[in-house]
């Protein structure tokens, strides 16, 4: 039998319980995840990408079926390569759904083999976003609720705080 497999992609700049809380959500339907790590011309990292990988790789250790991997290029594609059928995304608020659907509606545009699973994290993390933690860093505040302490205390010494 083949195993569930989920492409579970971001740019986890930096990883937050959030997301954490997304993988464990997802382990609870898949066999595996991958959790992918993509550069966004968009943003300004924080961190490299190998730095976030490796920043993931230690924070999910423990938990089986997961597996951690840097991509380049479209997601759908790496979903195909990889025989994986279904693309995790975490939606917080309606904010984050409109995004969300124009970029599933568009995956599925590309690729007809993969469909997009929304999940939604629990209460305690709804609203930590990668781009807030940054924010209360950088202005000081201490963000090692939000982050596992050794991301919090990377955070810190980049912004030498």
């Amino acid at each position: 039998m083949e195993k569930r497999r989920a492409i579970y992609p971001g740019s986890f700049d930096p990883v937050t319980y959030g997301h954490l809380d997304i993988i464990k959500r997802a382990l609870c339907l898949f066999d595996e995840v991958i959790v992918a790590v993509a550069a966004n011309a968009e943003k300004t990292p924080l961190f490299s990408v190998d730095v976030r990988v490796r920043f993931l790789q230690r924070a999910v250790k423990d938990l089986r079926g997961v597996r951690v991997e840097p991509i380049q290029g479209l997601t759908v594609k790496y979903a195909v390569k990889m025989k994986a059928r279904t693309l995790i995304r975490g939606l917080r608020a309606t904010s984050d759904f409109d995004y969300e659907f124009q970029m599933a509606l568009t995956n599925r545009q590309l690729s007809r083999q993969v469909d997009t699973v929304f999940l939604m994290p629990s209460e305690s993390y709804f609203y930590i976003s990668s781009r807030l933690i940054k924010e209360i860093a950088s202005s000081g505040g201490r963000v090692d609720g939000y982050v596992p302490l050794f991301v919090a205390r990377e955070i810190e010494k980049i912004l030498q705080l």
